[in-house]
């Protein structure tokens, strides 16, 4: 009985020294300052310049920490097992319900700490690269967004830029303004369906709830401008698949009016969560040289500190003629990854705005016979337009020879597409590079050293799916 009481008080022990060990630049209070009503915030908090200070979650200024201040945060937040005892390896997933997807983790565990993992994605076969080389350039268009099935257009988005690139096709004006606002769209669901799956991990059912009901606003917008919820297919090589429908803007607008007072409820919530704070904090620390040599990019690079934003250092479709900053944060932790999100929202609501009020009159697809699929009003009644859409679907669009890379910043991070061209209607190989495939295996060195109950905490902040994971 003695041993068993022993061994119970040093487990206790060890728990409190882990606690102690969290960094301590937090307060010991976890109620945060409410954020400004209806969504206004101040270019202090929520811009993305680089400066000296950063806000700290009191509302006090803190010095950013440097890179070795984030080194010794990260060693002191983790446990360092030399002497192992009894060694037990668990299978996390897939069908933990934590676990999105199907991802599997064998965790080797000493007690609650984790010595070591190793995932495993293999369980989906989907084989859309190799399904790809036996299509036309158009039919890999409805594969695409079956990768992130829940960023749908931002994957149809990225491969007609590396094809159109690979064609010499300029997209009319008026179809990179409907590109970029879809995209913008395209974030704005994604963030906040996180939240609500990050959220729920830890335990709360009625957030989720609550996120799932605003995101089904912007849901209700797509099914209005594509005619689909979630998988939409509307990005055209050379364009979009159909113009902006009628009271298309004034319903928008209602939306990005409505989504950043939305926003500033969530941070009230959220910030002001005890049990959150603490299993958020100082968790899951990845410094920006973690995030470089496991090509981890998106929100979770943003997070490290590095304004690494494709929109802004690549701009493609019509993110050069909007205004917009790269959100950033400088601690590397599962907190900050919300914070960066709950920017991303504002940002993508600014940009949404700006290309309603400043979208272009002409055409949203490019007029290409050779490259393009004709309107489908004009297929119908002229005999020029009906040949057109003939070639393009039976025998498919003739590409130059070659090879292309383009990426984009879809809303997990960068997506990357490789084309290469025999110069047939088909492409010879087609490669996806997608965010969380390089996510996924970034999980080993996140989580190993941590406990094991963080694991949930840890894995959505990266916002894994495999749909993009598993090809």
């Amino acid at each position: 009985m003695r041993d068993w009481l022993s061994n119970a008080t040093e487990k206790i022990e060890r728990l409190e020294r882990q606690l102690n060990m969290r960094p301590t630049h937090e307060p010991e209070s976890a109620h945060q300052p409410e954020p400004a009503h209806d969504g206004e915030v101040s270019a202090g908090e929520h811009s993305g310049e680089h400066g000296s200070k950063h806000a700290g979650p009191a509302g006090g200024e803190k010095s950013r920490p440097t890179m070795e201040q984030l080194k010794e945060r990260k060693a002191r937040s983790r446990q360092r097992v030399e002497n192992a005892g009894e060694i037990m390896t668990l299978s996390m997933g897939p069908q933990h319900p934590s676990m999105h997807g199907v991802y599997r983790a064998e965790l080797d565990l000493d007690g609650e700490v984790i010595v070591a993992a190793r995932p495993e994605i293999g369980n989906l076969h989907r084989g859309v690269e190799k399904l790809a080389e036996q299509l036309t350039y158009h039919q890999v268009i409805p594969l695409t967004d079956r990768l992130d099935y829940l960023s749908g257009f931002a994957m149809n988005h990225g491969y007609c830029e590396a094809v159109e690139k690979l064609m010499g096709l300029e997209v009319p004006a008026r179809g990179r303004y409907i590109r970029t606002l879809a995209s913008e769209m395209c974030r704005v669901a994604n963030h906040i369906l996180w939240l609500g799956v990050h959220i729920m991990d830890l335990g709360t059912q009625t957030f989720f709830c609550i996120c799932f009901r605003d995101r089904e606003y912007v849901l209700d917008l797509f099914e209005m401008l594509t005619g689909a919820r979630l998988t939409h297919s509307f990005a055209r090589i050379g364009g979009v698949a159909k113009d902006l429908p009628d009271d298309f803007g004034r319903r928008c607008r209602e939306v990005i009016d409505f989504l950043p007072k939305r926003v500033a409820e969530y941070e009230r919530i959220i910030k002001n969560n005890r049990i959150y704070y603490k299993r958020a904090k100082g968790v899951g620390i990845f410094t920006s040289e973690d995030c470089f040599a496991w090509r981890v990019t998106g929100p979770t690079l943003r997070s490290a500190g590095v304004a690494r934003d494709l929109r802004k250092d690549e701009p493609y479709a019509a993110y050069a003629e909007v205004d917009f900053d790269v959100a950033v944060e400088y601690n590397a932790d599962v907190y900050d990854r919300f914070l960066i999100r709950m920017k991303e929202i504002r940002e993508s609501c600014k940009i949404i705005r700006q290309c309603l009020d400043n979208m272009p009159d002409g055409p949203f697809v490019a007029k290409d016979a050779a490259h393009t699929l004709p309107l489908k009003r004009d297929v119908m009644r002229d005999s020029a337009a009906m040949i057109q859409d003939f070639e393009q679907v039976f025998r498919g669009p003739r590409v130059p020879k070659g090879e292309v890379y383009v990426a984009t910043e879809a809303p997990k991070g960068e997506m990357g597409v490789y084309v290469r061209s025999d110069g047939g209607p088909r492409p010879q190989r087609v490669h996806f590079a997608t965010p969380s495939f390089y996510h996924a295996q970034a999980v080993p060195p996140l989580i190993e050293g941590e406990m094991i109950s963080d694991v949930v905490a840890i894995f959505a902040s990266i916002d894994v799916v495999l749909g993009d994971t598993d090809r």
